[in-house]
């Protein structure tokens, strides 16, 4: 059977693009993961400041980073394909018209093409779904002035003309279902599918239509689609990538603030209704990142700490999400300039900046050892992996029991100093302070007064690691692995010092379970 021109071609672009993004419920990436905007587009950019990154960048992406670099991986990266947005399933209501498929999208193409001057109403006309309402006249205003935008966007070159053709023709029939049933929430939120991906793809030389412009009316859109279907969090996390495309627009303006803030707020929305949502988590912080940046300084930390909590939430739902982990990495490393950059005394059980740049070494070192060829993750660990305690990950002090007996009374658990790495969680009994040296096999040995470790863990036997509210142990935050050979528990100095080892410990599992302790004993080891 023979194809047309734009079918064959379609059909071999839809092939070569089944890992890219799709708008539709959450936008995935190449990893079938949602990404948004990328802050960093290549190695120079780090070497003066650790900045987020949220983009999938697969081999081919990576080659295009120059030219990607001022576009916006939130709408572009995270951006859904609209055309694959049409081919979605059609989601469960009450009423309205369905959404359509690429087959009945290229069939009406073909039709128009061969009869342009006949009115076709979409190959669901007929759908007894279908509601013949009258439209409210501010619905008919803002379908024309929609299909105006979506009519004069172009494309840069022969493949976004092409795609924008179906674009375009996509948007016709989303219009044509809202004229039949204006409550069609479904026709709203792909037409602001369809308006979000044409604004990627406008000339950046041009100013009419305006990226900007086509952003807004995508906003609209959802807008509406949210109003019919409150409980529609697709709808709210595309309209926040949306929105931050617009922010991100504005530089560090007023303007600019607020539209972060909404998009926050958007974020926030999304997360309430999806929970288990790591990605909308992960956007989240990188907004409120973004935010901090432009606000007052006495309202920065706040929000900062805020961010902190989004990436930590999102790497507890998803412990490999590399994006999510760099970025922590990065929002500790500006924490950390700012807390040196102010100095003066502080309140005795603050973090130092000291130890806020050692935490964002960890992470960056582990985002560096699930995804090593990531030339963005590999230049920001040239930077601080000087902040490392080597020849370990970590190091810290926390209360344990004797080895080997895990119910032994309180009196008897002491705070001693632990070090982790590729190989396990380690205790040291030492008399004083002396610098650790690593046989060939990579393990503590004696160095000086330096006892052998007392109590182990090695990261093989590790089953899981969870904190724990166990009345039977000491007071305070404790923390438990449990292991082949039983549970191990342990004290930590603080809340916020158990969380630093909580997601050590698990990073260094992950890496371990992904086949990756190679990477990661290169970085510590050198």
């Amino acid at each position: 059977m023979s194809t047309s021109p734009e079918e064959s071609e379609l059909q071999n672009r839809q092939s070569a693009r089944e890992t890219k993004p799709e708008r539709q419920g959450e936008p995935a990436t190449a990893d079938g993961d949602p990404k948004s905007y990328q802050a960093i587009q290549g190695d120079d950019a780090v070497e003066v400041i650790l900045e987020p990154v949220t983009s999938e960048e697969d081999g081919r992406q990576q080659e295009h980073q120059e030219e990607t670099q001022r576009r916006s991986d939130i709408a572009a990266a995270s951006a859904p394909s609209a055309v694959q947005a049409a081919v979605q399933h059609e989601l469960e209501k009450d009423a309205g018209s369905r959404t359509f498929t690429m087959r009945e999208l290229l069939n009406g193409l073909k039709d128009d093409q061969n009869a342009p001057d006949s009115v076709t109403s979409g190959p669901d006309s007929s759908s007894p779904h279908s509601q013949e309402n009258s439209q409210p006249q501010h619905l008919t205003y803002q379908t024309n002035d929609a299909m105006e935008l979506i009519n004069s966007v172009t494309g840069v070159d022969e493949e976004g003309r092409s795609r924008q053709r179906i674009l375009t023709y996509a948007a016709r029939r989303y219009a044509s279902a809202i004229e039949r049933n204006p409550g069609d929430y479904d026709a709203f939120y792909n037409w602001a599918l369809v308006l979000q991906e044409s604004a990627d793809n406008v000339d950046p030389d041009s100013s009419s239509p305006s990226k900007d412009a086509l952003l807004e009316e995508a906003c609209k859109k959802y807008e509406e689609a949210t109003y019919l279907c409150p409980t529609l969090h697709d709808a709210y996390y595309n309209w926040a990538i949306a929105i931050s495309d617009r922010a991100r627009m504005r530089g560090r303006t007023k303007e600019a603030e607020e539209f972060w803030k909404q998009a926050s707020d958007h974020y926030e929305k999304a997360v309430q209704l999806n929970w288990n949502s790591p990605q909308a988590l992960n956007n989240w912080g990188l907004a409120l990142q973004e935010l901090s940046a432009i606000v007052p300084a006495k309202e920065k930390q706040s929000i900062v700490r805020t961010a902190i909590s989004k990436f930590r939430a999102a790497i507890q739902l998803q412990f490999d999400f590399h994006r999510a982990i760099y970025n922590l990495g990065t929002v500790l490393y500006s924490l950390a300039e700012d807390t040196l950059r102010i100095g003066g005394s502080r309140p005795a059980k603050e973090v130092t900046a000291n130890e806020l740049y050692s935490q964002c070494a960890i992470y960056i070192a582990a985002a560096h050892a699930l995804k090593p060829n990531y030339s963005v993750y590999r230049s920001a660990l040239r930077l601080v992996r000087s902040m490392l305690p080597l020849p370990y990950l970590k190091v810290g002090y926390l209360t344990a029991p004797p080895a080997g007996n895990p119910v032994a009374p309180h009196t008897d658990w002491k705070r001693t100093q632990f070090v982790l790495y590729h190989e396990g969680l380690y205790q040291l009994i030492q008399d004083e302070q002396k610098q650790m040296r690593r046989s060939l096999s990579g393990k503590p040995t004696d160095s000086g007064n330096v006892k052998k470790p007392a109590v182990k863990v090695d990261i093989p036997d590790i089953v899981s690691v969870s904190a724990c509210s166990d009345l039977t142990l000491p007071p305070g935050p404790a923390l438990c692995i449990d292991t082949i050979d039983g549970p191990a528990f342990f004290v930590a100095d603080s809340w916020e010092s158990l969380d630093g080892w909580l997601d050590a410990i698990r990073l260094v599992y992950t890496i371990f379970a992904r086949g990756k302790s190679d990477v990661l004993a290169a970085i510590i080891t050198g």
